[in-house]
């Protein structure tokens, strides 16, 4: 993903094209851009979580992995497979499942931690994440299930959403807040918005 001028730079359509696209075919994009209904609050929140997704973690370029550092996965594949049948109960398994490198107390990837980030900032701790490092088979497994390249990979409510890149312009534009709101998540940039309203 190209960084530029401090920004990460999304396709022209804000949706995955070419070879990378989703299997099902559809973009996650709904609407117009979004940009401009969006709230002080939003804006707020993506600002914190855009810094630290250009940072990486600790400061380190985006993907670069830690060297030396390991992680065990919260909710990890626990030895699976990567066949179809072994992806497709981990992807249903829960309302939000990420596959990615590290783990959400330890992500080894500055992409898999920009997930992490921005589902922290919608008050999202409740999801099931998956080292793919720990586990070779699930990790060619769960590309070769969504016709998905990258790790990290978020599903939510079983349905392949896409990756980074996507769930960050998910944020942005505000869709995020809807598509939890309809696994029944209320998203805290709700309640930060309403605090902003109050000043």
């Amino acid at each position: 993903m190209p960084v530029i001028g401090g920004r990460l730079r999304l396709c022209g359509g804000g949706c995955a094209r070419g070879p990378a696209r989703p299997a099902n075919g559809r973009c996650v994009r709904r609407g117009g851009a979004g940009g401009g209904a969006m709230s002080a609050a939003l804006r707020a929140g993506w600002r914190s979580v855009g810094a630290a997704a250009l940072r990486g973690r600790a400061g380190r370029p985006l993907c670069q992995a830690a060297a030396g550092e390991s992680g065990g996965a919260e909710g990890g594949s626990g030895g699976g497979s990567g066949s179809r049948e072994a992806v497709e109960r981990l992807v249903r398994e829960h309302p939000v499942v990420v596959f990615m490198k590290g783990s959400p107390a330890q992500p080894l990837c500055g992409f898999s931690n920009a997930v992490v980030q921005i589902l922290r900032l919608h008050g999202v701790e409740d999801y099931r994440a998956h080292d793919v490092l720990q586990d070779p088979d699930l990790r060619q497994g769960i590309k070769n299930y969504s016709n998905w390249p990258t790790i990290p990979q978020v599903y939510l409510n079983g349905e392949f959403v896409g990756g980074c890149d996507i769930l960050l312009q998910m944020h942005q534009n505000g869709d995020l807040v809807e598509e939890l709101k309809k696994l029944g998540i209320r998203s805290a940039l709700l309640d930060a918005e309403k605090d902003q309203e109050k000043k």
